[in-house]
């Protein structure tokens, strides 16, 4: 259950968190923009309406949603496709549409069954992704500035020659302001005096550090001097007409395009899985561990893509990068996603000019270290030494999140985490072992506190192994549930098999019955527990209260 929070009760830490999300979307938004083939407002316009709007709606304390890397191949092929940005975003306002009748239909609830492990596999990923695209930045090599987070890129190559073309293009001015920028970010929690300055966020600091001695080293015609196309670049209408201009509206003449229902299918399917994914990993940051209603933000997502649509904006989710810069920056509640919303809404109308001035340097030293937190050794550490079920898929989803892509990354993460619990229902189904005596040797299979109908091919394997004129002794004196196929397979050996075998069989420990589900009723204190008889295969609900009082109402199977 969610905390109902005041939104102004934080505001002071709330605000700084906003400030610092402000900085780390504003190039995102026009970076997604631009590899998606889109105009770059429309990401400007997600950026605010994920903020504003989807901050509103949202039960997250943490997460904040906007243009999303993952999404641009789909945008920029859906654009393409249609040949028509506006046609474009009537797709988006069905996606829109499409998400909010999940949220009713309550599909949210699918994001309980992410394992933590790849879940963290996924944040691992996405921060060691965050830390390659920006190195480049860092050093002055900004031709990769398109907010795409995809190891291959459009023109063929990939994250690592990115990085080995940092050489050929080292900016002494960028590196400058980059160590400078780093440096203050990492004392300003360090050091005792600068704590004190804490209503004050590092990040603007390192901004305003990083404009202004890029303004000393060209006015004094430094060397050092970063060039325009090393800073942030935001569309600057000069009057009312121009700004009016750059909104696109939906052209819903497109609905009845067939390719306009694929695509806003598409865009809804991915999107909602996404911002799930993004909402699984921000509770886990959220240091109140606060939980989300995974419903109430696929409704929230869509209303919001409904209205970034009709404003001319890209489709957006909860986004992680954003989302973890929110949460090292102690964010306490959902204001921080709205005042981000503002300040990208106010900065865009009000000082564009100033914004444009902003080194791409200092941005990449503000998302490195995000990126170090989020893939920090101890997380590696943390699940190495849980053992291999659960660091191998903690290392293929990070792996496969920073070569692939995040939706592959984590299906491969959960299709590991699965075999392994399969691999170990069919360990741990029973024990065998075989005891020599005098008269013949008797075979002992102890069977698990619990066993599903997953243990089912392991346990009639072994039965059918078991030679003719042996003693058997099926032991569940320990176990708590078996499932309706084992008792069949059990009972089925005892009297058929075993007797055309000449195989003694004695069952030990088995219950008249077994528990199948158990449910509260929290005013009259009742439990009710169904039990399943293997021997008159009926199903026997047992009603125990608090006087300790049993009774049992028999039903046909």
């Amino acid at each position: 259950m969610t905390k109902k929070n005041n939104l102004f009760a934080n505001l002071k830490s709330d605000f700084a968190s906003g400030l610092v999300v402000f900085l780390v979307a504003l190039p995102l938004c026009l970076g997604i923009a631009m590899a998606s083939g889109a105009p770059l407002f429309s990401g400007i316009i997600a950026g605010v309406i994920g903020g504003i709007v989807v901050g509103y709606l949202s039960k997250s304390h943490i997460s904040v949603s906007g243009p999303a890397a993952g999404l641009t191949a789909i945008v920029l092929t859906a654009i393409t496709d249609l040949g028509a940005f506006d046609i474009f975003l009537t797709a988006v306002f069905i996606a829109g549409l499409i998400q909010l009748i999940l949220g009713f239909l309550k599909a949210g609830s699918i994001s309980n069954y992410f394992p933590t492990n790849v879940i963290e596999g996924m944040l691992a990923g996405i921060g060691i992704i965050i830390v390659l695209k920006q190195l480049p930045h860092a050093f002055g090599y900004d031709s990769d500035f398109e907010g795409d987070l995809a190891f291959l890129q459009k023109d063929g190559s990939n994250t690592f020659s990115s990085l080995a073309g940092i050489v050929d293009y080292i900016q002494i001015g960028s590196i400058v302001i980059t160590l400078i920028s780093m440096t203050i970010l990492i004392s300003w929690d360090k050091v005792p005096f600068l704590k004190k300055l804490k209503l004050v966020p590092g990040a603007l600091i390192a901004v305003a550090i990083g404009v202004i001695l890029n303004e000393i080293f060209i006015g004094t015609g430094s060397t050092l001097a970063i060039g325009k196309e090393h800073l942030v670049s935001l569309p600057v209408p000069s009057s009312l007409e121009e700004f009016k201009s750059i909104i696109v509206t939906p052209n819903f003449s497109g609905i009845t395009n067939p390719k306009v229902w694929v695509i806003a299918l598409t865009i809804a399917i991915v999107a909602s899985i996404e911002t799930l994914l993004s909402i699984e990993a921000a509770d886990r940051m959220d240091v109140q561990k606060r939980y989300t209603d995974t419903n109430v933000e696929l409704k929230a997502q869509g209303v919001g893509n409904m209205v970034s649509s009709l404003l001319g904006g890209l489709p957006l989710t909860s986004v992680i990068v954003r989302s973890s810069a929110n949460s090292n920056s102690g964010a306490k509640s959902k204001m921080s996603t709205i005042i981000h919303g503002l300040l990208l809404l106010v900065s865009v109308l009000a000082i564009p000019v100033v914004l444009n001035k902003i080194p791409l340097a200092t941005l990449a030293a503000i998302l490195i270290l995000v990126g170090y937190k989020l893939a920090k050794p101890a997380t590696f550490k943390h699940f190495w030494e849980k053992g291999k079920y659960q660091f191998v898929p903690f290392i293929a989803t990070l792996l496969a999140v920073v070569f692939l892509d995040l939706l592959k990354g984590v299906t491969l993460g959960i299709i590991i985490s699965i075999i392994f619990v399969l691999k170990g229902n069919l360990q741990r189904a029973y024990l065998f072992r075989k005891e020599e005596y005098a008269d013949g040797d008797v075979i002992h299979i102890d069977l698990a506190q619990e066993v599903s109908f997953l243990n089912k091919a392991a346990i009639k394997q072994t039965l059918s192994q078991i030679p003719e004129n042996s003693k058997v002794i099926i032991d569940a004196t320990d176990t708590v549930y078996i499932a309706h196929d084992i008792l069949d397979l059990i009972h089925e050996f005892k009297t058929t098999r075993a007797l055309d075998n000449n195989i003694k069989v004695k069952l030990k420990g088995f219950k008249k019955a077994y528990q199948l589900e158990n449910t509260i009723d929290s005013q009259n204190h009742v439990t009710i527990e169904h039990y399943y008889d293997a021997a008159k295969r009926v199903m026997v609900k047992r009603v125990v209260t608090d006087d300790d009082f049993l009774k049992e109402e028999k039903t046909s199977n």
